[in-house]
């Protein structure tokens, strides 16, 4: 129900707005839909009651096919669809019906001497225009006419009028306007028409960014720009937070519609507390860096850095690696599999105490034993195989968002790697390279990741300067596994040798950097002296 403040009326000119009529009657209803499922189960409800239906082309075809009981758009408008369908429903006797106002006895005097019957009741969804977008070498023209006019603005109309006309845009409120009008005897309470309203001018809005954010990156040639010249953005909220990055603030979960792409915002709580704002941040950072890995895989993160990565044909011997590269981070930390979780792995995940599970899917036997942990947040993702090439990354600042690439590389930075010290890496240096280099991407700049074999060893995170990544790195190893001929990736290239002589110190064998640096040589030449072999793959991971 509605809160004090949220009472309408039809004056323009009072704050305190009341209710003309808690009830809005369906005497006759206009349905054009795109997305025919379900609304001839709801019409022939309507029809069955008595209420007039109005539709146009296919879906009044499609109606009358079913054995309902159609008046076509033209029988009201006495003027006949025009330009290919273009116009159909923009008309005075279409448009004044939606907007008036049923307790004006000025609109509805003008109603009747234009001989214009109210609307009550729409039923529409538009032109596919996302989906059209998708398709590989569509042609500039077809996009253009794929932009629906009429849909969208019988919308806005009947949503401004709310109050009189009850608008739907969603399948899935069908059924509960059927329960509505027949409780209610053909009438419709506000609140839900209010309801009603606001999911009709979201999902005009939502259409009208997808049409402004892709007319945006197009020109007239068909050819395509990576940054729109305006960007709209539009999410849904999914459900709102225990609380924010503290538990003073308040917090919800917006996501975007229809992603494809793996995600935290696509997957599905499965037991557990109520996520807040950090357990999410913390499992988009774990998962993102989890499908860097083709194999068996396991991802320990905390507060958004990762604290262990290991990669094992066992999948159990994969979290145990992860977890003891440090097992005090690892505590209370959020963990991320690529692969299916099953009991064994289950049984050693609840000896610890984790805030959060992420994986694309579990056995029965595991999920038995996370129950004997029920504050165990445990998400189940979709297929890490889909991949979304064109992503984007978005971060905000007061005032304003940057817009960028996602940061997608990794493996392919090591197609054209270049050995740039005298002795070459051998074989299993550049697998543990590469193993490194993925988690590096995936660190807080500035960014060290010692490894070796297939797990991390030692992580420094977020420092304000190289040497002191390094470093902490050492501390790190120095905990649990050691350094001793362990391999280094680095986010960017070293500004000085005192980088490198520090890794000397740690037994680091093998370095991969993207090199670019005026003082390359002297690097270099730090490598040498202490039989590093070293490779440049000329692509920088920053991440902020």
């Amino acid at each position: 129900m509605f809160t004090k403040k949220l009472i309408f009326t039809s004056n323009p000119n009072h704050l305190d707005i009341k209710y003309h009529n808690p009830m809005s009657n369906i005497k006759r209803a206009l349905i054009s839909v795109w997305d025919k499922t379900d609304v001839d189960v709801l019409a022939k409800h309507l029809d069955s009651i008595g209420v007039e239906i109005i539709s146009s082309g296919g879906t009044a075809r499609f109606l009358r096919e079913k054995g309902i009981d159609v008046k076509d758009v033209s029988e009201i408008t006495e003027f006949p669809e025009m330009l290919d369908g273009r116009v159909k429903t923009l008309h005075p006797k279409i448009h004044g019906g939606l907007l008036a106002i049923r307790s004006n006895k000025d609109h509805m005097d003008a109603l009747k001497s234009g001989n214009i019957s109210p609307i009550d009741l729409i039923i529409v969804n538009f032109y596919p225009f996302e989906q059209v977008i998708k398709s590989e070498n569509i042609a500039f023209q077809e996009v253009i006419e794929n932009i629906d006019i009429g849909g969208p603005t019988i919308v806005r109309a009947a949503a401004k009028n709310f109050q009189d006309v009850s608008v739907i845009v969603d399948i899935s409120d069908y059924k509960k306007l059927i329960e509505k009008i027949s409780d209610n005897k053909l009438s419709v309470d506000k609140e839900f028409n209010y309801e009603l309203c606001k999911k009709a001018y979201a999902y005009v809005s939502k259409y009208d960014a997808a049409i402004s954010n892709h007319l945006g990156i197009l020109n007239t040639d068909n050819s395509k720009k990576k940054i729109p010249d305006t960007l709209t953005l539009h999410y849904k909220k999914s459900f709102n937070l225990r609380y924010g990055e503290n538990p003073h603030q308040e917090g919800s979960f917006f996501i975007q519609e229809n992603q494809e792409e793996p995600s935290i915002s696509n997957s599905k709580q499965i037991q557990g507390k109520e996520l807040s704002l950090n357990n999410i941040y913390d499992a988009d950072s774990c998962l993102e860096t989890v499908k860097e890995f083709k194999s068996n895989a396991c991802v320990i993160v905390k507060h958004n850095n990762p604290c262990g990565v290991a990669e094992h044909e066992s999948l159990l011997q994969a979290y145990i690696d992860a977890r003891d590269c440090d097992p005090v981070s690892a505590f209370g930390g959020i963990v991320a599999f690529n692969n299916k979780v099953e009991k064994d792995v289950a049984e050693e995940i609840v000896k610890t105490f984790i805030e959060v599970l992420v994986a694309p899917d579990y056995s029965d036997e595991s999920l038995e034993i996370f129950k004997s942990k029920p504050n165990l947040r445990v998400l189940k993702t979709p297929d890490l195989k889909i991949k979304e090439s064109d992503l984007m990354d978005i971060k905000k600042v007061v005032g304003g968002i940057l817009y960028q690439d996602a940061d997608r590389t990794s493996d392919e930075d090591f197609i054209d790697y270049k050995v740039a010290t005298k002795r070459k890496p051998s074989d299993e240096e550049i697998k543990t390279l590469l193993l490194a280099w993925k988690v590096c991407k995936n660190v807080k700049s500035n960014a060290i990741v010692l490894a070796r074999g297939n797990k991390t060893v030692g992580i420094g995170a977020g420092q304000m300067n190289r040497v002191n990544s390094v470093q902490l790195a050492q501390i790190k190893s120095k905990e649990h596994y050691g350094t001793d001929g362990s391999a280094l990736a680095s986010d960017a290239f070293f500004p000085f040798r005192d980088g490198i002589d520090e890794a000397a110190k740690a037994g680091v064998t093998a370095i991969v950097q993207p090199g670019g640096s005026i003082r390359d040589e002297e690097v270099i030449q730090a490598a040498d002296e202490n039989n590093i072999a070293m490779i440049f793959v000329g692509v920088r991971h920053f991440k902020h």
